[in-house]
């Protein structure tokens, strides 16, 4: 141990025997690894590939990194068996044997060769320009050959784990889009006619386009995981996978809608025909009431009543065409719109018959109140009233005379009213002016 060299202190037979050891268990180690990298499935569908982009430049550097790590695992070999051997000459190694062995162990005594094209293509830490060959210590080789085997691994595992996940689900989407595509056809939701069809014919597209990207450069696709040193830390990115397949969806659920339409298109025309018909019929309802408005009521502002639109009728008819025809992806808009605007049309009816009639309920009301205070009038033995009797007539002609004027009688009832409360005792009638002597007072 008292003697150096460039390789260090002359290691003794114990050191020997235990670097030895140590170097025998690396070296299986490290031919298992080699072994699996080479059965690796993504190293030989990258083999077989025709590679494109990222994925190519990465291929080609990993494939001078694979030579080289085989070229260093065989000198690693060729070194560890000489040492071995020169080991084995004796059962007690001499001074000799273990300054050589020393060297060999310790010692920058590994040349690796390399041909041209490795050289060229490995990373530049691991060939000097203008070199063919390199001087390694034994440790500084599996040193090498850890990192070429890490930087190789990674791109081997990225590449398979995307092609894994992605083309799978590329063709099961793709099937998925098929089954959608002939369903829509079916229900004439096509290309140039519908957005769906057109949606539809963009999924295909896209997807078609991605999976042979996806094939042709998987690396393309891949996400490093942050900090992450392990060989294929990371995830594909299915960013476009997911959007189209978002995409598929939302057209999914509008042929379902467009299905919809087809079984219950029958009915909803029905329900539709007879929303129609009662706007028609409570519009000519209130056609019919503002001429007997204006026949029996005088000095009232009536509304006019318009008639019942054609345009709703002429897209009812529309409808029932597309149905005939089979136009479901057109006839359900068409049905939506129309249910909307048949509502309208039967509320708008409804007002304008409210609007129209409305002189005639104030002349029914004031009718009521009239044979309402007569009847209590009555019930209180005052129907025998001249004075009330007179007021009662008065009130009663012009409300069942036509037209009739609504002020001039809601005057009359109200006078009729206080009439009857002056007779009655009970308090006057808001708005009719304090007490007066009712004698002498002609009917008006």
């Amino acid at each position: 141990m008292g003697v150096t060299d460039p390789a260090g202190p002359v290691m003794d037979r114990d050191e020997v025997d235990r670097a030895l050891a140590r170097l025998g268990a690396e070296h299986e180690a490290i031919e298992t690894s080699l072994l699996a990298l080479q059965d690796h499935a993504g190293r030989r569908l990258l083999e077989g590939a025709e590679l494109t982009g990222i994925t190519k430049e990465r291929w080609t550097a990993a494939e001078a990194s694979i030579t080289l790590l085989w070229a260093y695992f065989d000198a690693y070999t060729d070194a560890l068996r000489s040492a071995r051997e020169i080991r084995s000459r004796r059962r007690w190694s001499s001074r000799e044997d273990l300054v050589e062995l020393t060297e060999l162990l310790r010692g920058e005594s590994v040349t690796v060769a390399g041909s041209t094209t490795a050289a060229a293509n490995a990373p530049t830490l691991l060939s000097a320009p203008g070199k063919l060959s390199r001087q390694f210590s034994l440790a500084a080789l599996v040193d090498l050959m850890n990192e070429l085997y890490a930087s190789s691994l990674d791109m081997v595992v990225a590449a398979d784990a995307v092609w894994s996940a992605l083309p799978a689900r590329i063709d099961l989407l793709a099937a998925e889009l098929q089954r959608t595509r002939t369903l829509a056809h079916s229900v004439g939701v096509r290309p140039g006619e519908h957005p769906s069809g057109d949606d539809l014919e963009r999924i295909t597209r896209t997807l078609t386009t991605l999976r042979e990207q996806v094939i042709s450069d998987p690396l393309a696709y891949w996400i490093p995981a942050q900090g992450s040193s392990a060989p294929g830390g990371g995830r594909p990115d299915t960013t476009v996978y997911d959007r189209e397949a978002r995409a598929l969806e939302e057209v999914r659920r509008e042929i379902d809608a467009v299905l919809t339409v087809r079984q219950d298109a029958e009915q909803r025309l029905v329900k539709l025909r007879d929303v129609l018909s009662r706007a028609d019929r409570t519009l000519a309802e209130a056609r019919n009431a503002r001429g007997e408005v204006l026949a029996k009521i005088a000095a009232t502002e009536v509304p006019v009543v318009s008639g019942p639109p054609t345009a709703l009728q002429e897209q009812l008819a529309t409808a029932a065409e597309y149905r005939r025809h089979a136009q479901w992806h057109r006839l359900s808009p068409l049905l939506e719109s129309l249910e909307q605007k048949a509502e309208d049309e039967l509320l708008r009816a409804r007002e304008s018959l409210t609007a129209v009639t409305a002189p005639l309920a104030v002349r029914a009301e004031l009718r009521g109140r009239l044979d309402a205070y007569k009847a209590k009038v009555a019930r209180l033995g005052y129907a025998e009233d001249p004075f009330l009797i007179e007021r009662y007539d008065a009130a009663r002609r012009m409300l069942w005379s036509a037209p009739c004027d609504l002020r001039v009688a809601e005057q009359a009832v109200l006078r009729y009213q206080q009439a009857a409360a002056e007779v009655l005792g009970a308090p006057r009638v808001p708005g009719q002016g304090g007490p007066h002597d009712r004698r002498g007072e002609t009917s008006s």
